[in-house]
Formats: C-alpha cells, structure tokens, sequence
C-alpha cells in the first residue's frame, strides 16, 4: 500500500483519515460502510481535514486493539487487512476493507436495524429499511425489478403498449413477456415482475408512484423562480422521448457554418441528455418512495437526479472509465433489445464525448444522500488560467516526487515566502496538494493534484 499516494487524495467514498483511535465508533462505522458499498482505506493517525500525518504512538498495539474492535463490535464478522505503513520517524495504520459478499455488516451495539452504515461521498449514512433489503437483495444477486408480484395477474402487463414500443423493430408475441421477463412463474401462476409493471403496467403509478419524470426550467442558477414546468407519467420509453423535447423547447439552437457545411449546434447536446435521462430511468432505485427522477433547467446547466445510489461496489471515479454494474435487469434488457441502450457502460463515455465536442466541461456525477445526479454544464469551457510563475511551479511539480518550498523557490526564482503565497493560492484552486505533519512542518512538500496539467 502507497502510503504517499493515499495522502495525495481527498477523503471520498473509499479513503478516509482518522487521527487516533481515542473514539472507534466513527472508524467502525466507516469500516462497516466500506464493507456494505464499495470497500476503502481507513488510515489512523492522519488528521481528516489538515492532512497532516501525527502518526501512531505504539502502532503493534494499536492494531491488535483495531483487530479485536472489528471482531467484538461489528457483525457479520469481518477481516480487513491491516498494515503499519511507515512515515519519517513514525507509522500510520492502514486498514483496507474490501466489498463484503456477506453484506449487509452492521454495529452489534446497535442491532441489525439500526445499525447498518453506507458510504455516500466521504460520510457514513446510517440505512433505512430499504436501503437495507438492498443490501440483502445485492448479497443474493437478486434485482428489486425482477422480483414477481403475486398480487396481480398476467393481464396487468398492457400488452398492446408493449407492442407499440417494439414494433419498429420487430413483432412482440405474448410469450416474449416471459423471455423478456416482464411476467414470470409464481407458485404456478404468471404474474407480472416489477419492471413488467413499471415499464408497461396498466396501473403503474398505483403500484410505484415514484415511477415518472419531473421536470422544470428554472430563471437563473437556483430554484427560487420557475418558469415552465411539466409531469411525464408515460411509460418510461415514450417518457425518455417527452424529457429531451422538454429540454429542446428550452434550448437554444444556433448553427456554425464551415466552409463546407453548416452544423447544427444545440446549447444542451441532445445525446448526452438522451443518455443521462436513459441512465436515469435505468438505474433508479425504484424501492425507494418520496420522489420521482428530476430533471432542472438551469441558466448555466441540467440536472438529471434519480433515486439511488450507485449499485453497490461502484464508485464516481469508475464511471469515466465504462465500469458499469446494472441496477434494473428486466428495465436494461427491454432498453437495450429497444435500441436505447447500446453497449454497457459506454453511455457515460459517449456522454462526456458529445459535452468535450460541444466545448463544454464534462458532465458532472455526484451522490448526494440516497440519490444520484447528473449535472451538464452548459457554460462553454475556457483555459485555466494561471500566470508565468504559476506555471514554472506546476511544471516544476510534473516529476510526482513532490518538492519542498525552498526547493520550489530555488526553481522559480522567489523567495520562501513569496512562493508560500503562490502555493497557497495553487491548493486554493485544487491545482496542487501539500502533505507534511502541520502546517510549521519543514519538510512539507507539495505535489500537482489529480487531474492538473502544467
């Protein structure tokens, strides 16, 4: 384990920094949320909002009392690797959980109810109910939407709708609703499965009320002011079509002509709106009530927000790379074998692709409590801008060991404490990061953060 790296980043969904041990409860409700989510780094004896590394008096000690904190304390047991890392004259404790396929871990102290954590950024959020049934349902590879509905019969999927749907691209016959399991076998009966009702049910919203799309164009940056607004209660496939002519009635369209052709250009690209919305009916998390998918028009940029978390051992950073996991299979195969769908977890890609092509900063994805957001900015992007100086420094970071303050002004030509200024107005701008022991350290070095270019 890369103990300089780990310090480099900010704590998020799966690395955290806790100075000591002095109060476990709130390291072992981040190894509990680790393990229910996506797994993570637990580093004792780094402060979490400085940084800086303090390190760990009696680190043998400190381990075995770690070890048997996680046996006596959290359920099902658990077994993390724990490693002593050092640090100058110290050492840091690393703990690093990893996805539990024995999900879901909760503190015994507080019982299975009430003591299941989840990571959401770099909080700990204590599960409800159905986050928790989620959680099971994960651990037993079972979808909330393929689950049958016993209650209701086969005759509550609106077979002609589902035609429509498929017919530009071929003839639906009454025994694709089982292979596309929109019905399924219950006790010797065809009933419908969730998905089944939600994409196609005669009474959908009855069942899942949450199962539309509310959307609404704002005046400025916030909503204090709406100007237009609109309740999509199609079904989901027409519901997609409604939401990106909603979003195209207030987009403004222009034109570039070339010396060739003229190209049309929207201010809110239509693909990468068609795929968020896609995205979001998809991955919904449709167990959960109190809100329907949302859709905001801002001056400066889309919001697309759903129900749900990322599917359990999926983080932020692995959406740009195509990592996909899918939350609703029977919603997913009906998308796909409709054309909607193209190949999985290329959408957040080609999403970024069409916003990079439009001259726009790529989207954003966030998970805020028990929801997902998109955001599209529509503000074209422009170049960081950073002076002659501030550029010498940057490039003087590129090599990755990082470097001193002396040692960067002898570079730049500045004195300590001019340079001091400069830097500090660097990590303002999250172009680059410092790791020492305090902020009096000596030997704090600084080093270019994730994502900057000199």
């Amino acid at each position: 384990m890369d103990l300089l790296n780990l310090l480099k980043r900010p704590e998020g969904k799966t690395l955290e920094f806790k100075r000591d041990l002095s109060s476990p409860d709130g390291a072992l409700k981040t190894i509990v949320a680790f393990a229910n989510t996506a797994g993570g780094t637990l580093l004792i004896g780094v402060e979490d909002r400085s940084r800086n590394v303090r390190g760990v008096a009696v680190p043998l000690d400190e381990e075995e009392r770690l070890a048997n904190l996680i046996s006596d304390r959290i359920s099902p047991r658990l077994v993390p690797e724990i490693e002593i890392l050092p640090w100058r004259q110290t050492q840091v404790l690393a703990l690093q959980v990893y996805p539990s396929p024995s999900r879901p871990h909760h503190l015994i102290r507080e019982g299975p109810a009430a003591g299941v954590y989840v990571r959401v950024g770099s909080t700990n959020r204590r599960a409800d109910a159905e986050l928790i049934e989620e959680l099971s349902r994960f651990s037993r590879g079972e979808g909330f939407d393929e689950q049958p509905l016993p209650a209701l019969g086969s005759e509550a999927i609106d077979f002609r709708a589902a035609s429509e749907s498929f017919a530009p691209f071929r003839d639906l016959h009454r025994r694709d609703l089982e292979t596309l399991r929109l019905v399924g076998d219950h006790q010797g009966k065809t009933v419908p499965t969730v998905g089944g009702m939600i994409l196609f049910g005669h009474d959908r919203e009855r069942h899942f009320p949450d199962a539309w799309i509310q959307a609404g164009r704002f005046a400025g940056s916030d909503k204090s002011r709406i100007l237009d607004r609109i309740e999509i209660h199609s079904f989901p496939v027409q519901a997609v079509e409604e939401a990106i002519a909603f979003v195209q009635k207030h987009s403004w369209h222009g034109a570039i002509i070339g010396p060739v052709r003229r190209t049309d250009r929207w201010s809110l690209p239509p693909e990468a709106v068609r795929e968020a919305l896609i995205n979001a009916v998809v991955h919904t998390d449709y167990s959960q009530r109190g809100a329907p998918i949302r859709l905001s028009i801002f001056d400066d940029r889309l919001e697309i927000e759903n129900p749900g978390m990322l599917p359990f051992g999926l983080t932020v950073e692995d959406l740009p790379h195509g990592v996909s996991k899918l939350r609703n299979r029977v919603i997913g195969r009906v998308f796909q074998a409709l054309g909607l769908i193209e190949q999985w977890g290329s959408g957040i890609q080609r999403m970024t692709a069409v916003c990079r092509e439009a001259g726009l900063p790529p989207p954003i994805f966030e998970e805020i409590a028990t929801r997902f957001r998109v955001t599209i900015p529509t503000v074209p992007v422009g170049p960081t801008v950073v002076d002659a100086t501030e550029q010498a420094i940057l490039a003087s970071l590129k090599g990755g060991q990082g470097l001193a303050t002396r040692e960067i002004a002898a570079i730049i030509g500045l004195s300590a404490r001019a340079t001091r200024t400069r830097l500090s107005r660097l990590i303002d701008r999250g172009l680059v990061r410092e790791i020492g022991t305090s902020a009096q350290d000596p030997q704090r070095k600084y080093f270019l953060a994730e994502g900057a270019r000199p």
